[in-house]
């Protein structure tokens, strides 16, 4: 294969919505170049890109895929990426590594809520971008309306480079503005006659062509003043200010195609090639210290692993970005975070589930190794003691559920088998929750759930079943309490004895000192699950040796650990002990313990008992015309609406929601908007939960203490 200096690479990150015609359009790309002889369908699972069983079965990506093309002696490296919410972590760290983010908008549905959602983070990390308008050849195309939703999400920046003579079924032709050139392909798509501009597009197509120039121009003094000049640009000037503008995130450009009928992808191209930026005339990648990593085809090997993937049969696969120097197989390189130095026995270029070995990669090239020790993504391979990439950054998930092996003999290779998923998804997390005692999975959606249970079923061949995931309320007093227990218990030879009098009260910070009884100590405990005990010693006279207090504190934390309504965790508690009893010989630190957690549990019930939940800040957004059904969606999930806004013709509802309705929440509103709402949560605090719902709760916790 040949090998490239790092001008002639370019990196390109293919976005959008589902069915927007991804990976149609990398197969055209890949066959006009020559790479593949044929194209394949994704109907037919013969793509190069969505090779996976799931994404056969499903029909669409599920993973991001790496693959490389070669077009007029430049290499393009694409990276082919799901279109879908729940798998937002394969695209973001592929805008994250690569140079450009192309971005395909289908004709027929304009901009989608998910291509909003993809936006945020090619704006986050300031990619220079290309759209390209596909489907122009479907019966519904509407160029003009997509471009003009475009513009509103995207702003003005969006910058009309082709538009089509005939879109819709007849589709075939198209202006170039940058060529003044009209591109007629035939039927059978491929390369197209260049032609005169027709009369009937000539004036169209100046008034677009001088948008584009002024475009070009203002992007650059010396271009300004050429402009002002002659008038005008000539082609090398246009592709020089485009490029600028690209860099500066002010110029999108936009050309059309039918990545189906294969029109167009060559002249997409051919623009890569000549006008997209290479990894060298990008701003430096920064390190985990904000230092500039400069790439610097003579500096020394900077090595980033932005994806790992685990392939059957083959093992680990860690596919990185050459940000520095160059790599050469059977290098030796240190991954800090790991501790230890990894060899690259081999070098691969991916294309799909194919790797073409090479022997060296050069700065800016992507590529990948097999079964590194200890390197997952996010990690950094160079020197010892080198520089360290910022990490990629991934969204907290939306969803969550309860995991359980079907066979309990699984319980071990299961959590094996979690920990590899995780290694190669971090969207997805792994919580093993000591205080509801259960296996929770966190993922972006249900969607994303639902393959991880694929995966460990058909991949791994563990049985799983998803049950819900419990809420972690929390319970605590709205007044305060006295109580008195006696603990005594004769069995022949020395028994049992304490006799423990408290006083507890809602805890509050800044509340007034207690004054009640003398306070000899004070300890203040921050708990570990939030809030606080503060537990008074107010005994006098020496009713209660000192030495039993610590007993008398121990046997509150355990009911604390396991409250009185429900067993969730108390908070907030002020416990004074003022009075007491012990015996000369029966009283010993167990009577004390189990003295003071009963006196605890007897003055929680007379205290005004209150259970807390979990509650979330949700925003959503969604298309105008759906406000209404959120609304009422939201409303039926004990939320409570805080707040509407409009941002970029969508509306943004800001609503607080309990964690128990939440997980049907997202369910519920992707359901109601056919998949077109974002909604993001936020943990906000602990509230108080309705009296009926507090009811029911403590009445299912009794029962399930009278079966255990």
């Amino acid at each position: 294969m040949k090998t490239y200096d790092e001008k002639h690479i370019k990196n390109i990150v293919l976005l959008g919505a589902a069915k927007s015609g991804k990976t149609t359009l990398c197969e055209t790309m890949l066959f006009e170049a020559g790479i593949i002889p044929r194209r394949g369908r994704v109907e037919e699972g013969n793509t190069v890109s969505d090779y996976h069983e799931i994404e056969h079965d499903r029909g669409s990506s599920v993973y991001a895929t790496c693959m490389h093309t070669e077009w007029r002696d430049y290499k393009i490296n694409i990276i082919d990426t799901p279109g879908l919410e729940d798998f937002v972590g394969e695209v973001i760290a592929s805008i994250r590594i690569c140079d450009t983010a192309l971005l395909l908008l289908n004709a027929q549905h304009g901009v989608e809520v998910g291509t909003g959602l993809i936006w945020d983070y090619v704006d986050k990390y300031r990619k220079p971008t290309i759209l390209a308008v596909n489907q122009l050849d479907a019966e519904q195309a509407n160029f003009s309306k997509t471009i003009e939703e475009a513009k509103q999400v995207l702003g003005h920046a969006v910058t009309v480079m082709q538009y089509p003579v005939n879109q819709g079924t007849g589709f075939n032709s198209v202006i170039d503005l940058l060529k003044m050139t009209m591109y007629k392909f035939p039927a059978n798509g491929g390369k197209p006659e260049k032609l005169p501009i027709p009369e009937s597009e000539k004036e169209q197509a100046e008034k677009l062509h001088n948008e584009l120039v002024e475009k070009a121009a203002e992007n650059d003094d010396t271009l300004m003043e050429q402009y002002f000049e002659k008038g005008n640009l000539d082609e090398d000037e246009l592709r020089q200010g485009l490029k600028i503008g690209m860099l500066k995130h002010d110029v999108f450009p936009v050309f059309c195609l039918s990545a189906l009928n294969d029109m167009g992808s060559g002249r997409l191209m051919g623009f890569i090639d000549n006008v997209a930026p290479s990894a060298v005339e990008m701003p430096a990648e920064k390190g985990e210290a904000g230092e500039a990593i400069v790439c610097d085809p003579a500096g020394p090997p900077v090595l980033f692993v932005f994806k790992t993937l685990l392939e059957p049969h083959i093992g680990k696969l860690s596919f990185f970005k050459v940000l520095s120097g160059e790599v050469k197989a059977g290098a030796e390189l240190y991954n800090e975070k790991g501790n230890t130095v990894e060899r690259l026995n081999q070098l691969y270029i991916a294309d799909g589930k194919n790797r073409n070995n090479v022997d060296v990669l050069r700065t800016g090239d992507i590529g990948c190794t097999l079964k590194l020790k200890n390197t997952l993504t996010n990690h950094t391979l160079g020197e010892k003691g080198g520089v360290q990439v910022e990490a990629i950054h991934f969204p907290a998930p939306n969803v969550r559920v309860a995991i359980e092996a079907v066979n309990k003999g699984d319980d071990e290779k299961l959590s094996e088998v979690l920990a590899e998923i995780h290694m190669e998804d971090p969207t997805l997390e792994i919580e093993y929750n000591r205080e509801l005692r259960q296996v929770i999975l966190h993922g972006q959606g249900e969607l994303h759930l639902a393959l991880t249970k694929w995966r460990l079923e058909h991949i791994y061949k563990t049985p799983v079943e998803f049950i819900p995931a419990k809420i972690p309320y929390r319970e605590t007093i709205r007044q305060a309490a006295q109580s008195t227990y006696r603990h005594k218990k004769q069995s022949g030879g020395a028994g049992q004895f304490a006799e423990v009098y408290i006083k507890i009260e809602p805890y509050f910070d800044g509340m007034p000192p207690y004054k009640e009884h003398p306070v000899r100590d004070t300890e203040t405990v921050e708990l570990n699950w939030g809030g606080k005990l503060v537990f008074n010693n107010c005994i006098v006279g020496g009713a209660i040796d000192t030495r039993f207090l610590p007993s008398i504190m121990k046997g509150i934390m355990e009911k604390m650990n396991e409250g009185p309504l429900t067993g969730s965790y108390v908070r907030d508690i002020r416990v004074s002990v003022y009075d007491g009893k012990m015996h000369p010989v029966d009283s010993n630190d167990i009577s004390f313990k189990i003295a003071g957690m009963m006196a605890f549990k007897d003055a929680f019930h007379q205290a005004a008992p209150l259970l807390l939940e979990p509650v979330y800040d949700v925003e959503t957004t969604i298309p105008d015309e759906m406000a209404g059904d959120v609304m009422g969606e939201l409303q039926s999930r004990r939320s409570i609406i805080t707040g509407m806004d409009s941002e970029h013709g969508y509306q943004v509802i800001k609503a607080r929601t309990p964690q128990a309705e939440l997980d049907k929440l997202y369910a519920a509103l992707r359901n109601v908007t056919q998949g077109k709402a974002r909604v993001k949560a936020v943990f906000a605090e602990y509230a108080a939960v309705p009296g009926d719902l507090q009811k029911r709760l403590m009445e299912e916790y009794k029962g399930v203490e009278l079966v255990g």
